[in-house]
């Protein structure tokens, strides 16, 4: 899989790839910055959260290109004022940054906060390292450049850096929105150097809050799902299992399109997901799926991923989570890891589609007796009969699992150790470091835009339910391109024109047609489309420094007149 830019910069920084809050912290903390996310499609459950926080008296900023609905205000379908259509206002400040340019805006918040000596300085000394460092990089960016790259005025940037240096309890929340850029790992470690300065890590109220999405996300990590797994993990497998776990890396997505591209990957086994429309450079990919010798594909529902395969394919439909799970000794349950790494069990009550349909759990069984036989030290139908053996094999695999059985079943599960929560530093140094990064310019050229990808309300990754978007006022309609008025007019367009759309990148060309032109409060220079219509502008070799996550949320394309007729 795909790293995401917080899994590499966080462990840079504080020791662990995931975020330090909890859920009640919301409502503890003064100052709440949300960068690059919409809460309304990427973590609806947040808006609740968010909501607590105002009324408690948080200040809550939102950093976004887009003017976002569900940031503005929010409407409470859980209380009676909402059902009746009061909302909750929610973002006192509003920063309409560049696409692109959140780096910039937090250069210039420490700009100004290093300028004013806002800084903690009994936490940098006794809990951080790399500060001089830091400070010399951020002296080295000009302010025109600030400017220039984020599209916020000084003046904007110093009352935000303002109402940091006031504040000892700050949340920073961000998505995907920072992830899939370019300079991702260094926009998210300047994030946290702003934590870092005020003392914003380690205490109620306080800390880093990546929005990782769905359990698959943030619980595949804690099981060790990574193409660079460590080695303390592997050796642990083999002492549980008693087998011989191979230590070359693996590939994460892009790698993996690349490798079947060029014949070194032969099988393709998927466990779930949409990985056709999921992954960028849609005919790249395509052409790679091809080139296997077999594809298959563990399912719950039909989707684009099946019509594209190797030589011989395979689907094998599965049972999925909300449905009853029986196995030898009973229904079964599996467990989640949420974006504030609280592990939960989640049980199916609805009958399932069909009684021939397996867990995805046997089918990976069965697979494996059917390879290995007797000759696995595993015990395959074991573990496949109780899930709770299951658990208990992570329990002595994964630190911080201890009684999970137990704890598990406990109403709202359980919250993995996490020690930067704690004032804790897992790093060489054992304390949390500044980074120093220089600031990163993407550059258009004539006549081009900044594009990013975005989705609907009612969109869950790569499943659509509707044609509607009501956060944005859209209906019946997908294929749209979210344009600035000036952008529009100087290509000598209006709004409900339709246009086709071609990406940029290393002197290829990408096409998208018939893209319906609307008129959005968008920074000038920059448009937003939706995912995953416009994947196939995404060029696989377009990602992130360092995490190698497609830079989905910044493409650089042109608009033209649709020659289709």
């Amino acid at each position: 899989m795909c790293h995401e830019s917080s899994s590499v910069a966080l462990p840079e920084v504080i020791g662990i790839g995931k975020g330090t809050v909890k859920l009640d912290d919301f409502a503890k903390a003064e100052l709440i910055l949300i960068l690059g996310q919409n809460p309304g499609t990427n973590h609806p459950r947040m808006l609740t959260a968010l909501q607590k926080a105002k009324r408690a008296g948080a200040i809550i900023v939102a950093i976004n290109p887009l003017r976002e609905a569900a940031l503005l205000a929010f409407n409470n379908p859980q209380e009676i004022r909402g059902m009746l259509g009061f909302s909750t206002p929610l973002a006192d400040v509003y920063l309409q940054v560049k696409i692109g340019g959140d780096q910039a805006l937090l250069q210039g918040v420490l700009k100004h906060l290093l300028a004013r000596d806002a800084v903690d300085r009994t936490f940098v000394e006794t809990h951080t390292d790399g500060f001089e460092a830091m400070r010399a990089g951020i002296e080295a960016a000009s302010w025109e450049q600030i400017e220039t790259v984020s599209g916020i005025p000084r003046a904007d940037i110093e009352a935000l850096a303002d109402r940091v240096g006031k504040s000892d309890r700050i949340i920073a929340c961000w998505a995907m929105g920072l992830t899939q850029q370019k300079h991702a790992v260094a926009t998210i470690q300047d994030l946290v150097n702003v934590l870092l300065i005020r003392g914003s890590i380690g205490k109620p109220g306080a800390g880093v809050c990546p929005v990782r999405g769905h359990s698959n996300v943030q619980g595949d990590r804690t099981m060790g799902i990574n193409e660079h797994a460590s080695e303390a993990f592997l050796a642990s497998l083999e002492k549980e299992f008693r087998i011989t776990v191979p230590r070359v890396p693996g590939f994460n997505v892009v790698d993996t399109i690349r490798a079947m591209r060029d014949g070194a990957v032969k099988i393709f086994f998927a466990m779930g997901g949409n990985f056709l429309s999921a992954t960028p450079d849609t005919n790249a990919t395509a052409a790679a799926l091809q080139k296997t010798n077999l594809t298959v594909q563990v399912s719950i529902k039909l989707n684009r991923s099946h019509l594209v395969t190797g030589r011989t394919a395979l689907i094998l439909p599965c049972l999925g989570r909300t449905e009853r799970d029986r196995q030898a000794s009973g229904e079964q349950f599996v467990t989640t890891e949420n974006s504030m790494g609280v592990v939960q069990s989640s049980q199916g009550k609805l009958e399932p589609a069909s009684p021939l349909l397996l867990s995805e759990t046997a089918i990976v069984a069965k697979l494996a007796l059917a390879t290995l036989g007797e000759k696995s030290t595993v015990p395959w139908s074991e573990l496949v009969s109780n899930y709770d053996f299951i658990r208990d094999c992570i329990e002595r695999v994964i630190p911080g699992f201890e009684g999970y059985n137990e704890r598990v079943r406990k109403p709202g599960g359980f919250y993995l150790p996490n020690k930067p929560r704690d004032g804790q530093y897992p790093t060489a140094t054992g304390k949390a470091r500044f980074r120093a990064n220089p600031l990163g310019v993407l550059e258009l050229y004539s006549g081009e835009l900044a594009m990013m990808t975005i989705r609907t309300h009612d969109q869950f990754n790569t499943t659509v339910y509707g044609m509607h978007d009501r956060y944005r006022g859209i209906r019946n309609e997908r294929r749209v391109i979210l344009m600035n008025a000036a952008d529009i007019r100087e290509r000598g367009l209006k709004a409900g024109d339709v246009v086709d759309l071609t990406g940029h990148f290393a002197g290829e060309a990408r096409h998208a047609p018939s893209f319906v032109v609307v008129e959005y409060d968008v920074p000038k220079d920059c448009c937003a489309t939706y995912f995953p219509e416009t994947n196939v502008l995404v060029p696989l070799d377009s990602t992130a420094d360092r995490s190698h996550t497609p830079t989905s949320k910044y493409v650089r394309i042109t608009v033209a007149q649709s020659q289709k007729t």
